[in-house]
């Protein structure tokens, strides 16, 4: 723990993002052992991964971000971040809609769910950076940040998975469908160590980082996560959401 408190931000954004990467790879190589999924167990897994985003989103980025002053007050900054990520996801869902890019190897459903996961994967893996530098290496708030890291990981392997599946089903061979589906979590890497750089660089940058990827992450939830999990079984879904937001909540208030 010592070695890892005296690395410089960017250095543990590199080590971290490498497991957020590991987990949508371990994930996706389910495909390896089975053509599909079984629904319970996904609509779980998605509650699952939606309950821990909303904790992390509110305990892990917008109650740090409150307590940073800048020039601005504090609540005007969050209230900004915070609707400029949610823009940024929504924006993006929409471009994204619009493109045929991949279509002709995946099929277009298959397409805007491998760009979707891409896409979030970068405010993920930027709010996982900027917490690592936030941190500042006290060690209480860098247990928090991996934590919060840990309960992205968690999230991460459903997503594997969701990428992977579908595109077995839809017949492209579980190599290529691994192949797809852990590039995917592959952007988490740059994104996290971009935010880790920029963070510990740029002033006032970590209030704006913190509260925009919050935006994001609630978006991806609103606009994938609840949707899709929530065409399921209704009960499996609200318990899966109950359950990760208890536990997220567990993790990074108790031991964070």
């Amino acid at each position: 723990m010592q070695w890892f408190l005296s690395l410089a931000a960017w250095q543990q954004a590199i080590l971290v993002s490498l497991g957020l990467y590991l987990s949508t790879a371990l994930g996706a190589s389910l495909v390896f052992f089975s053509k599909k999924f079984r629904p319970a167990a996904l609509t779980f897994l998605l509650g699952l991964s939606a309950g821990i985003m909303v904790a992390a989103s509110f305990f892990s980025l917008l109650l740090p971000a409150l307590s940073y002053e800048g020039a601005l007050p504090a609540y005007v900054t969050v209230t900004l971040g915070f609707l400029l990520g949610g823009a940024f996801i929504v924006g993006s869902d929409f471009v994204f809609s619009h493109t045929k890019h991949r279509e002709r190897t995946l099929g277009r459903e298959n397409s805007l769910l491998f760009l979707a996961v891409t896409l979030h994967n970068i405010p993920e893996g930027m709010a996982v950076g900027v917490a690592l530098a936030a941190a500042g290496g006290e060690a209480g708030a860098l247990a928090a940040a991996v934590i919060f890291a840990f309960g992205i990981a968690v999230q991460n392997f459903p997503e594997g998975a969701c990428v992977a599946f579908p595109l077995r089903a839809a017949g492209i061979s579980p190599l290529k469908s691994f192949l797809f589906s852990q590039g995917s979590g592959a952007a988490e890497i740059p994104s996290c160590i971009l935010g880790a750089l920029a963070a510990t660089v740029i002033g006032g940058f970590l209030p704006w980082a913190l509260s925009f990827s919050a935006g994001a992450m609630i978006a991806v939830v609103c606009a994938e996560l609840i949707p899709e999990c929530y065409a399921g079984n209704k009960t499996v879904a609200s318990f899966g959401v109950t359950v990760g937001f208890a536990v997220m909540m567990i993790l990074d208030v108790a031991l964070g």
